[in-house]
């Protein structure tokens, strides 16, 4: 296959990965709307609850989907890595936000537990009947093909967890209209309310990890040192070992390499470059090489 052929099947890849994300995006923020007034009119916190999960996963498909859209744009001078970390930034801001959704429900579970308020039952189920089946389409369109995009993988993600969310819901109103037993909504909510948490949580330590410019996961510099000097013919010493990441699909590594007198420079670079992609996964690197000079022989007369 061409440079033009991949670059066109990416191309395409990247079309349908945005517009499917888009339809995910619209099914989820239309829906959102439609259980934040179910919610309010039953008297559901669960409703209220799952209405604020898909509030986050809306954003995040919303930033995803930006993220397709501002990656087609070019480095510039200003930006000599693209936009790429763009969606990286996003995640970090939208994970800090499920903290604070979290605790709002929460807190409202627990105010809901000393005063109960009087839920409507069918009402309720019918909005969480909705709201699933809204999901269920939203991660059909999301998984219909095979797709290892992380960007699409992270968007299923998250409305996979708000499926749970239509399912506590769906319990909840159940159990209240059977039983009449209201603290089912608040308790199901504050369930809720730990599935985002633990999303929150997720979301917040890998876009932080990425953007405090540590190492990607499973690069330890010193294994790296050791493996190059071992593998790679002419190498003394590797030192000065950096390794980042534009985005998660993007790791990045800087290393210096002293070598000997008689190594060849250029294959040297080539046999380092290789290990780094071939054991570590690093496609994107810099090598520095300085090579000791010769001995001179003494010349006596």
């Amino acid at each position: 296959m061409s440079d033009h052929d991949h670059n066109a099947l990416g191309h395409v890849h990247g079309s349908r990965n945005e517009r499917a994300v888009g339809i995910a995006a619209l099914l989820t923020g239309a829906f959102m709307v439609a259980e934040v007034f179910g919610g309010i009119i039953s008297g559901s916190l669960a409703l209220l609850a799952d209405a604020g999960h898909m509030l986050t996963d809306f954003a995040s498909l919303v930033l995803a989907w930006l993220a397709f859209r501002l990656a087609r744009r070019p480095a510039d001078w200003k930006r000599t890595y693209g936009f790429d970390r763009f969606s990286v930034l996003a995640a970090f801001v939208n994970g800090l936000s499920l903290f604070v959704i979290a605790a709002w429900i929460c807190f409202e579970a627990y105010e809901r537990l000393q005063k109960p308020v009087q839920v409507l039952g069918g009402l309720m189920l019918w909005v969480a009947v909705g709201g699933l089946a809204v999901n269920i389409v939203a991660f059909w369109v999301l998984t219909r093909g095979e797709n290892d995009n992380l960007n699409v993988r992270a968007a299923a993600l998250h409305v996979a967890g708000d499926l749970l969310g239509s399912v506590a819901a769906l319990v909840a109103s159940l159990v209240i209209i059977f039983t009449g037993w209201m603290p089912i909504d608040p308790i199901l909510s504050a369930a809720v309310a730990l599935i985002i948490l633990r999303s929150a949580w997720h979301v917040v330590r890998q876009s932080g990890h990425i953007l405090l410019e540590a190492a990607p996961d499973g690069f330890d510099r010193r294994k790296v040192a050791k493996t190059i000097e071992a593998e790679v013919p002419g190498v003394t010493r590797v030192h000065h070992v950096h390794a980042w990441s534009i985005t998660q699909e993007r790791p990045m590594a800087t290393l210096e390499a002293e070598v000997s007198a008689e190594a060849d420079i250029v294959q040297v670079k080539q046999a380092i470059k290789k290990v780094l992609q071939d054991t570590f996964g690093m496609e994107h690197t810099t090598v520095e090489i300085s090579q000791r000079p010769a001995a001179t022989a003494l010349q006596i007369d």
